[in-house]
């Protein structure tokens, strides 16, 4: 589940790390008081569960208190990566004297907590992620640290990210609070992007990126009323409800797996040949062919498909009954993409069998089919 800025600021302030203050408006006419009340210059900032707030124009710094409701009348006519935006935060702007990256997260090949942190923060941490790997640093964070654990246990990774030492000791301060808030709530992500230090030396979160765990929300009831359904995908929403499990990426080519970990190993084969996967679709264990033509529906809603990719290892799931899905999809959907398959397992034959005089490409093995999708979709 994922929280607004608005609301991950607020469980800063519960934590006691410091953060702007701000309000969450509405409408434009209350964007105006609660700029009057912090006081220009201000920031407005779309609230929307999508990146890129700033680079879509959701992200506005105003300087007179006459231009905020023009300022703020743009911001919630905007629509941000298919997400209407229905509010604002609005906060001061900081004078920015450094900014970095800091984060904790679930490393599971570790099976630890690791905090993640760059000494260059901002808009463009993942394009140095990508161009200087060395600069991202890593702390892994042993259990009985993640609730107990004080500022000295952070604070020679803290100097990593803060020459000055007084700047450091607030950072790692931070990062205890961070830590005892990702545990007691558990996130599966805490974010602040940047964490600045200001014109007057103190270090200050000015973003929040709160993930809770979806499977740990029934031991927080006064969290789940914080969902806002309105910015939620509705795709992955109607994928649920339908026993599939969705998450929408950028690239071009369409996945659809049978398990989670099959899925994921699918993806990160098709970036290991040059591809790009535009989602995250695990059909489950069932062997229904509805859910294969619900499947079909969700990776086709997407121009930015390519080419769709699908890779069955058939066990509960029955490879001839994955192909009938297949079958009935090309019927209901005009699907104009090529297909990749690739079916191993029980009923495997019959399952090629029945897909036997069709367009399909077929694949025989994970590398094949990744290779052949990366090369259709136009990205080897």
């Amino acid at each position: 589940m994922k929280l607004h800025e608005y609301q991950g600021k607020d469980l800063f302030r519960q934590y006691g790390i410091p953060t702007p203050p701000g309000e969450a408006v509405k409408t434009a006419v209350h964007a105006v008081r609660a700029a009057s009340v912090v006081g220009v210059p201000v920031v407005l900032k779309a609230q929307v569960h999508v990146g890129g707030r700033g680079k879509a124009g959701g992200v506005k710094v105003v300087e007179k208190i006459t231009d905020v409701e023009k300022v703020a009348k743009q911001i919630l006519d905007l629509t941000i990566k298919g997400l209407p935006v229905k509010q604002l935060l609005v906060t001061p702007a900081a004078n920015i004297a450094k900014e970095v990256y800091l984060s904790i997260l679930i490393d599971r090949g570790a099976r630890k907590a690791v905090f993640i942190g760059c000494a260059e923060g901002g808009v463009e941490i993942e394009v140095t992620a990508k161009e200087s790997p060395e600069k991202i640093l890593r702390l892994e964070v042993p259990a009985a640290e993640l609730r107990n654990g004080t500022a000295a246990d952070y604070t020679a990774f803290a100097s990593k990210l803060f020459s000055d030492a007084d700047q450091a000791t607030q950072a790692a301060d931070i990062m205890a609070k961070m830590a005892k808030l990702f545990a007691e709530k558990d996130c599966s992500l805490v974010e602040i992007n940047p964490l600045i230090v200001d014109d007057k030396g103190q270090v200050i979160a000015l973003d929040a990126k709160v993930l809770l765990d979806d499977n740990a929300l029934f031991r927080h009831e006064d969290l789940v009323t914080l969902r806002d359904m309105d910015s939620e995908d509705a795709d992955e929403l109607s994928a649920k409800e339908g026993g599939l499990s969705f998450i929408r990426l950028d690239g071009s080519i369409g996945c659809m797996v049978n398990g989670a970990g099959l899925a994921m190993a699918t993806m990160d084969t098709i970036k290991h040949f040059g591809g790009e996967p535009a989602n995250f679709l695990d059909v489950g264990g069932s062997s229904n062919p509805k859910k294969v033509v619900a499947a079909f529906k969700l990776i086709l809603k997407d121009p930015d498909v390519k080419v769709i990719l699908i890779n069955i290892f058939g066990g509960i799931t029955r490879c001839d009954d994955i192909a009938r899905g297949i079958l009935e999809s090309l019927n209901e959907f005009d699907v104009k993409v090529p297909i990749v398959v690739r079916l191993i397992g029980t009923n495997e034959k019959e399952g090629r069998a029945l897909l036997e005089g069709t367009k399909l490409t077929p694949a025989t093995t994970l590398e094949e089919g990744a290779t052949l999708a990366a090369k259709l979709g136009g990205n080897a």
